[in-house]
């Protein structure tokens, strides 16, 4: 084998590595957001239960969605944000794909 052939084979190791890290840290926190916002819907729907006002959504929660939003929309997803919003004030967003809130052209 010569020395170029063995630097290729590390390098892609190394890359293919370091995706599956970051693949792996993106499930893991896709997790945590996921356990977050439900506890975030559950606040929200005691505070309901108990008043009978829904609370508006907290800042963190809109930040995390904005996150998403920002992440669909920079893939050049078309979407429609008060469908998206309305949603996310209900925690239905994880029950639908990403198809449920683009806009269609189509009509």
């Amino acid at each position: 084998m010569n020395f170029s052939y063995i630097m290729d084979f590390l390098s892609k190791f190394k890359t293919n590595l370091e995706t599956s890290k970051r693949n792996k840290a993106a499930q893991i926190n896709g997790k945590t957001l996921k356990e977050l916002l439900k506890k975030f819907k559950e606040d929200r729907d005691r505070i309901e239960n108990e008043t009978g006002i829904r609370p508006q959504i907290d800042t963190t929660t809109q930040m995390f969605m904005q996150k998403i939003l920002n992440q669909w929309i920079s893939k050049g997803k078309e979407i429609d944000e008060e469908k998206f919003w309305s949603e996310v004030d209900y925690n239905r967003q994880f029950t639908h794909t990403i198809e449920y809130f683009e806009i269609n052209r189509n009509i």
